[in-house]
């Protein structure tokens, strides 16, 4: 995984960048997002493995296949993945570009799971608080998990706070452990 995030995030940056600077960063994740998952299908991957394609021939099929209409700029994005062997990587690319567009626009998902429904008014109050915390426009989802007997585990990027019974009982007993 570490590998993969290693070879896309150029290509993810140099997308980012030219969709800054053309003013196109909605374009550019919707068009990232359909291009990826024409990479996940089975049948592309196939045709992306195959020897027998030219990365011209590879990027002409991609494009084609992409439903939504690409711009010149994104074309050639598809054109210059092609010819290095990197379309595979699409949905790492659509990734990362996402994070850097969140970034960029000071917002983060935060998914919350608890183990009792959260009434809305709470998950506003959270969301106000998260927001606060982490200087950042949240979106929160919210979902229920009964195996964490009580508590929640809020998760915003790669910052995880568990404040579970769950968790508070895996801490003790690893702490009983050592």
């Amino acid at each position: 995984m570490a590998e993969l995030t290693t070879l896309a995030r150029p290509y993810a940056k140099a997308a980012f960048e030219h969709a800054l600077q053309a003013k196109s960063l909605e374009a550019w994740a919707s068009a990232l997002v359909t291009a990826a998952a024409v990479a996940q299908d089975d049948k592309v991957q196939a045709m992306l493995s195959s020897p027998s394609f030219t990365s011209s021939a590879k990027a002409a099929t991609f494009i084609s296949l992409c439903t939504e209409e690409l711009d010149e700029s994104q074309q050639n994005f598809l054109t210059v993945l092609s010819e290095n062997n990197r379309l595979p990587l699409l949905p790492e690319i659509a990734s990362l570009f996402a994070a850097f567009k969140a970034n960029y626009e000071k917002a983060v998902d935060v998914q919350v799971s608890s183990a009792y429904e959260i009434d809305d008014a709470v998950q506003e109050k959270l969301a106000a608080s998260l927001s606060k915390k982490l200087d950042r426009q949240v979106s929160l989802h919210a979902d229920v998990d009964t195996s964490l007997i009580g508590g929640a585990v809020v998760r915003a990027g790669d910052t995880v706070i568990d404040l579970s019974v769950k968790g508070k009982l895996a801490q003790l007993a690893d702490a009983m452990i050592h």
